[in-house]
């Protein structure tokens, strides 16, 4: 996959902030530590773009650099605002106090940022933990209670996620002995022959029901319908505006999943809708739905479901980029109910961009039925 450069006014922007975060962090020192934090703020503006072009070709740490000093350059930038807002009320110091504190608060910054940072990458590269979560269903069947749904999100899989990782979150998935494992999108970014080395791993989940897959928007970015030809070969069921009725212990379970919610940008006969994919299920049966991003929760109410699995967000990924999500996602993660609809967002089980995650972990999802 290749990727054009910046356009001209968004490199205008990221070099105006460079120069924010130096004027702002540096002019209380001399001109030893101008000189090294400028070179700092000049090899992150350099590096910053490269994340987005340079391939894994070259070694691993060639496309981890860029995509950590974008991560860092964020954290700079946020706490170097922050320290703004704290000089506020510093103004009413006297100006020996107000010199004092502008270095201090400095310090900080730069000591603060690249910390962060370290803890954000091991947090990010380390193998998703298992969160435990019970929905609670009325008129839940006996057969039904405590059945588990492994579900997955937000791999990633692209230039810094690749086979060793995926081999850990299937290890780890097949140690829950789900009854059903479920994929909720975005398990790649890049094409079925840059990737599917690195996927192939997928084909070794494992749960009494199998896996079931649906679409996420980078799947579009990606080439959706050779991904969808590479997880069915690998063993998934892919379901694209479709349901399956499955039978455990005698009681019916139906599982529907849709396309991503902005499929139809990319191809208008994968326009994403939880109706159809419940057309002709069993009116008894309860109905668990599979979509990729949380705004699909309003359709899915009206459809009928009881309970819907979503990701997408990555819970914002790392702090303040989660308060934003609000904009756009009725939910961040974790579990919310939307009328008669249970929705589960995923924070993410892998990462997207700067392979950080300060506060905001990943995780592999273990969904347990149980009777309200």
């Amino acid at each position: 996959m290749k990727f054009r450069p910046f356009p001209g006014p968004v490199v205008l922007v990221l070099a105006l902030l460079h120069v924010y975060v130096g004027v702002r962090l540096l002019l209380p020192f001399g001109a030893v530590t101008q000189l090294a934090g400028g070179a700092v703020l000049a090899l992150c503006f350099w590096l910053f773009p490269k994340g987005f072009w340079i391939r894994d070709d070259r070694g691993p740490w060639t496309v981890l650099l860029p995509w950590l000093a974008a991560g860092f350059f964020s954290w700079l930038l946020v706490l170097t605002v922050l320290r703004d807002v704290s000089l506020l009320p510093a103004l009413t110091l006297t100006p020996e106090l107000h010199d004092s504190w502008m270095r201090i608060s400095a310090i900080g910054v730069m000591a603060l940022t690249p910390a962060i940072t370290l803890v954000g990458f091991f947090m990010a590269r380390r193998v998703a933990p298992v969160v435990d979560v019970e929905v609670p269903l009325a008129g839940l069947p006996k057969e039904l209670e405590g059945f588990t749904i492994a579900q997955i999100s937000d791999i990633h899989v692209g230039a810094t996620i690749k086979r060793d990782f995926v081999e850990a979150i299937v290890d780890r998935v097949n140690q829950l002995r789900a009854d059903m494992i479920a994929i909720t999108g975005d398990v790649v970014d890049g094409s079925v022959p840059d990737l599917a080395h690195h996927t192939e791993p997928l084909a070794r989940l494992a749960s009494r029901h199998g896996t079931y897959f649906v679409t996420g928007n980078h799947e579009y970015y990606s080439g959706a319908h050779e991904w969808i030809r590479e997880l069915r070969r690998l063993g998934a069921r892919v379901l694209i505006n479709e349901h399956v009725v499955l039978d455990h212990d005698g009681a019916a379970l139906t599982v529907a999943g849709v396309t991503d919610y902005s499929a139809h940008h990319f191809d208008p006969s994968h326009q994403s809708d939880p109706h159809a994919a419940a057309q002709g299920a069993p009116a008894h049966a309860l109905k668990v739905l599979l979509a990729h991003q949380p705004r699909s929760a309003h359709l899915a109410e009206a459809a009928g479901y009881q309970l819907q699995l979503s990701g997408h967000t990555h819970g914002g990924q790392f702090w303040p980029w989660n308060l934003l999500v609000r904009l756009q996602q009725p939910f961040t993660s974790g579990l919310h109910r939307l009328g008669r609809l249970w929705v589960y967002t995923s924070r993410g089980t892998g990462y997207w961009g700067p392979p950080m995650r300060f506060g905001i972990p990943s995780e592999i999802t273990l969904i347990r039925l149980v009777g309200a």
